[in-house]
């Protein structure tokens, strides 16, 4: 059951289009040995049988000693995902140097049982840093597809470079996951860093009306209980594009709303109906547990996915949650309300803390969504401030999406103007959420004109599948969204590029001298056997805090 508007978030998509339109007008440990191995490609997807390694195999939040390993194992056809059936079955692990399995460098057991839905993870410890590995795991006479992952480089390691890939949105109904197939054949990425939705939890036929999907969700209502997050995230790991991918690099990821439901905050959400859908804090607490068991992802505090990961010298990757502590979005001058917060104290604290003291030369935040200001209504601040003042308006000018961090700007205001007094450098927000690309300079004060200096850059990808400005209007690319990311840019001079009309996924080339992303763009989302071709490519190099174009990608 959902609200009587089930996707309102979604119309922060279309709202771009009709506010320019308006402007227009006026986590087992091991011991390891030693040896690089060659990587191996994705190996095909298992053939469909009753019981066994159904849902493939993963990696995640790899560390230079160690990884985390992943499956769900099926011991009878009737334990399928929140079924709570099935007996408890001991499932074997082993990590190897080589592909063949000849030099197994750790091993272990851990038990599947229905408590944790089948599902198993293996946190490894004891391999060699920057170094390529293949593992899979065994019960009975049922063996998992062969996987390769990779450990990240040492602490104190100048490694020259780590390139990441980078996907956001992903909604089963709206089309097919090509984007994750040309990822996966990718030899040259260290990890994949998913920022958010990676599920989704409507109904089927609701995000995108029932004449225009794809293909059905399971369950086909909308998700409220554990089993039914459970029965999501297994139906979501059939998919052969995503299980390829989970075979071939290890994944990063945080959660944004829809591993929830739309517009979630910390005390409830658009999308839930208090009473009809039950209590939220329950609601959530199912959602988190699937999430967890489901997902390759090591919790560093209990019930979030924020946490920090550590590319040697080069690069940290702060990684944030915001929504398990989020205040309710609001509108007009309310998005100022300083007691209002989209990170919440200790988070917003920690990943200060962590921004100041960090040595490496960049300093990534894995954003799930975006923080640059994208405003209308912009006049020089000593017309702006006491205008919006009487009038009730945000200081920061008239925002298109109060559910990003233009609805939360004291947290932003804090956190930016640390970045500037501290003279933190090199600050990198990666975004997903708003199924567009961006590329954009990050200034200080939102809003005001003339602009305040860059104090971080920002690269937004765009979704996989979930629905865009075209897509929800059903018009031909480069209609609407031409005037409105013409008009956005005229608006907000900080965004240098804006694609409202691809789906796709963005590479991450890390180094020394620059972070550059490399836009990618899909041929058609609904067809299984889309290709992919390179878009544009924006990078900031080392101390500028700004974003350029260049002219070809990194890699």
């Amino acid at each position: 059951m959902t609200s009587s508007d089930p996707i309102s978030r979604r119309t922060a998509v279309t709202a771009v289009a009709a506010t320019t339109t308006a402007a227009l007008l006026p986590l087992a440990t091991a011991t390891a040995a030693h040896a690089r191995p060659a990587v191996p490609a994705p190996a095909a997807a298992p053939a469909a049988r009753a019981t066994g390694f159904l849902h493939g195999v993963a990696s995640g939040d790899p560390l230079p000693d160690g990884v985390l390993l992943w499956t769900r194992v099926t011991p009878a056809p009737e334990a399928v995902p929140g079924s709570g059936l099935g007996p408890d079955v001991e499932v074997r692990w082993e990590v190897a140097e080589d592909a063949a399995f000849a030099r197994v460098v750790a091993h272990g057991t851990a038990t599947a049982t229905t408590a944790t839905d089948h599902t198993v993870k293996a946190d490894v410890r004891g391999l060699r840093p920057a170094t390529d590995y293949h593992f899979r795991f065994t019960t009975g006479d049922a063996v998992s597809p062969a996987a390769r992952t990779r450990t990240a480089p040492a602490h104190s390691s100048a490694t020259t470079g780590v390139r990441f890939g980078v996907v956001s949105c992903a909604n089963w109904e709206a089309g097919h996951f090509s984007a994750y197939r040309h990822l996966a054949g990718r030899r040259d990425l260290d990890a994949v860093l998913h920022l958010g939705d990676y599920i989704y939890e409507y109904g089927t036929g609701t995000y995108p009306a029932a004449k225009y999907t794809v293909r059905p969700h399971s369950p086909a209502h909308e998700i409220v209980s554990l089993a039914d997050y459970r029965v999501r995230h297994g139906r979501y790991k059939t998919d052969p594009d995503l299980q390829a991918l989970h075979r071939a690099h290890p994944t990063v990821a945080i959660w944004d709303d829809h591993e929830f439901a739309n517009d979630a905050w910390s005390g409830g959400a658009e999308n839930h109906t208090p009473g009809a859908e039950g209590d939220w804090a329950a609601r959530m607490a199912a959602a988190k547990q699937a999430y967890f068991e489901w997902m390759p992802v090591r919790p560093s505090v209990e019930g979030t996915t924020y946490r920090r990961l550590r590319f040697g010298k080069l690069a940290d990757l702060h990684l944030m949650d915001l929504r398990s502590f989020r205040s309710q979005q609001t509108k007009g001058g309310g998005v100022d309300d300083p007691e209002r917060t989209i990170t919440g104290r200790a988070q917003l604290d920690w990943l200060k803390a962590g921004l100041a003291s960090s040595d490496t030369t960049w300093r990534l935040v894995g954003n799930s969504v975006m923080i640059s200001p994208v405003a209308f209504g912009a006049l020089p601040a000593h017309l702006l401030e006491p205008l919006a003042k009487l009038l009730g308006l945000p200081t920061g000018g008239l925002t298109i999406s109060t559910d990003q961090w233009d609805g939360y700007t004291d947290d932003r205001r804090e956190l930016l103007a640390h970045l500037a007094d501290r003279a933190i450098r090199n600050t990198v927000f990666l975004t997903g959420d708003i199924h567009m690309a961006w590329a954009n300079d990050v200034p200080r004060t939102a809003a005001t004109y003339p602009l305040t200096p860059s104090v971080a850059t920002e690269f937004v990808v765009t979704s996989v599948t979930s629905d865009n400005i075209d897509d929800l209007l059903h018009v031909p690319p480069h209609t609407v969204s031409l005037a409105a990311a013409t008009a956005i840019k005229a608006a907000n001079r900080h965004v240098k590029w804006l694609d409202m009309d691809s789906h796709g996924y963005g590479v991450l080339d890390i180094t020394a001298e620059h972070a550059q992303m490399d836009y990618y763009v899909l041929s058609d989302k609904k067809d299984p056997k889309a290709t992919s071709s390179w878009s544009r490519s924006y990078r900031t190099r080392t101390g500028t805090q700004r974003v350029e174009r260049v002219k070809t990608p990194a890699g």
